[in-house]
């Protein structure tokens, strides 16, 4: 029988097996171990691919879990300032819509909000590309280390049925 594989760090199942991205993971490979990444928290790490119930999970090539959201953002850099409508949301970045010109690669402070009485997120983030879709901003390392937005994208990726009682109930 196999074994299924949870998150060390919350706990959570549904772990999305990753590519190797360094010398010591492409190592690893060889010795059946796999980078995983767990899509509720975003840790990384590496576990033994032997013995589980589903030994060859899919490869996720995408960093981070995103969330279909619907909130205000204002950013600003240099002399553009602009607002918006974030699309979705992920610990990695976000799409927005804006009629607000910009270009790749320019870096902005965005300030999302987050709910009604509460101060926004403020973070950093670089314009990665801009389509018909809207503008994907990238956010910055500090960005990714922030606890409200970790806070936040669990709230939103919290499984609404209670498992143990069976009762649905309301995300924090």
């Amino acid at each position: 029988m196999g074994r299924i594989l949870s998150c060390p760090r919350c706990q959570k199942d549904g772990l999305l097996r990753s590519h190797p991205q360094s010398p010591r993971e492409h190592l690893a490979s060889f010795l059946f171990v796999a980078p995983f990444r767990c899509p509720s928290c975003s840790h990384r790490f590496l576990a033994s691919r032997l013995l589980l119930d589903h030994p060859t999970p899919p490869i996720d090539r995408r960093e981070h879990l995103r969330i279909p959201v619907r909130l205000y953002l204002s950013f600003s850099g240099g002399k553009v300032r602009g607002e918006g409508t974030v699309l979705d949301l992920s610990m990695g970045g976000c799409i927005i819509k804006s009629e607000t010109q910009v270009h790749t690669d320019d870096i902005f402070y965005l300030q999302l909000s987050l709910g009604e009485g509460e101060p926004p997120l403020e973070v950093a983030a670089m314009v990665r590309s801009v389509s018909a879709r809207g503008i994907a901003f990238k956010f910055l390392r500090v960005a990714q280390e922030s606890k409200r937005l970790l806070a936040f994208v669990q709230a939103q990726t919290t499984d609404p049925l209670d498992k143990s009682s069976g009762k649905v109930g309301v995300a924090a």
